[in-house]
């Protein structure tokens, strides 16, 4: 029999798995197989030592057929729930020991490109807005986005490209391209939380589109409120839109506003950085604990530790059924 070649690879092998993600979810290339293959050779397994769990869909409560080390991940505005995971990458500002904070947003570009390059061609790049504001979004269970989209459309047309207040008579196919057209992008978050931070913000800055936004409170901790207009600065959202008005009428002062940086001081911040995240999970690796799923206290034995969980779920079912009440109100 001939000798099989032996692997050079001197990576350590973590064995992992993913589970309550979205539904075009890729278990073998993803966001966190990317970054983790820079020291690890990752093998997915139906008996993992990990596994990455979210909070989406009907598979969302798998993560509990499993005994090893969860890592809970969320983008939504969902906390993670302590008496079930033992890491969590979340959007949250805590000092929990065992928490990273990780947005969503930086899930849906290389944080990198968000850094402005010096001696950027402005004149070329104002010459192809030859819309004034796009709004694409499909969810219509934000009344406070509702409500500013009708206040700003009193003063001039907003394109809305999306299944909420068409304006086309089509969806657009490629939302970037579409926004890309627009001095304004309307870019409210579903809910305002602090450290909430979605792909909303990012996806016209990567086309020099302004937002026009609400959502995290903090959001100037990882960007530069300079650079786009925040109804967190503004006491109402009528004033708001004057805020818009005033700078749309102003070809100097819109200038000034799309010369500045995105990003505070330019620099990607800390909590996207993907040797920051490599080494957060490194220290889970290294880091020996009995996982929460074999530690059995008295609330578990009682049947109680999913009871933070039930109270938040059946809140966020409450909210919910009050918006679609109320959002035609």
């Amino acid at each position: 029999m001939p000798l099989q070649p032996q692997s050079t690879d001197s990576r350590p092998v973590v064995r992992i798995r993913f589970v309550g993600f979205w539904d075009d979810f890729n278990t073998e290339d993803n966001f966190f197989t990317q970054i983790l293959q820079q020291r690890y050779r990752v093998e997915i397994s139906d008996t993992p030592d990990y596994i990455i769990y979210s909070c989406i869909g009907s598979r969302r409560k798998d993560f509990l057929k499993y005994d090893c080390v969860r890592i809970f991940y969320t983008g939504e505005n969902v906390p993670p729930d302590w008496l079930a995971c033992d890491w969590a990458f979340t959007f949250e500002y805590t000092d929990h020991p065992r928490h990273f904070r990780l947005p969503l947003w930086a899930l849906y570009t290389d944080p990198n490109r968000l850094v402005k390059p010096l001696g950027r061609d402005l004149d070329a790049m104002l010459a192809r807005k030859t819309r004034f504001c796009g709004f694409v979004v499909s969810n219509p269970l934000c009344r406070t986005r509702n409500n500013f989209f009708r206040r700003l459309s009193r003063y001039k047309p907003v394109d809305s490209g999306g299944k909420v207040f068409n304006t086309l008579g089509h969806r657009v196919a490629d939302k970037r391209a579409f926004l890309a057209e627009c001095r304004f992008t309307i870019a409210f978050e579903n809910e305002s939380h602090p450290g909430y931070t979605t792909e909303k913000v990012v996806e016209p800055m990567l086309v020099d589109s302004v937002p026009i936004y609400w959502g995290d409170p903090l959001v100037g901790c990882d960007f530069n409120t300079r650079s786009f207009l925040s109804a967190h600065d503004s006491p109402t959202l009528q004033d708001l839109v004057e805020r818009v008005i005033e700078v749309d009428r102003n070809p100097d002062l819109y200038r000034a506003v799309v010369e500045e940086p995105w990003l505070r001081n330019n620099q990607v911040p800390a909590c996207v950085d993907p040797d920051r995240i490599l080494a957060q999970f490194t220290r889970i690796f290294e880091t020996p604990i009995e996982p929460v799923a074999r530690r059995r206290g008295l609330l578990q034995t009682l049947g109680l530790h999913r009871v933070p969980a039930t109270i938040f779920s059946i809140r966020k079912r409450l909210e919910r059924k009050y918006r679609k009440l109320t959002r035609n109100a």
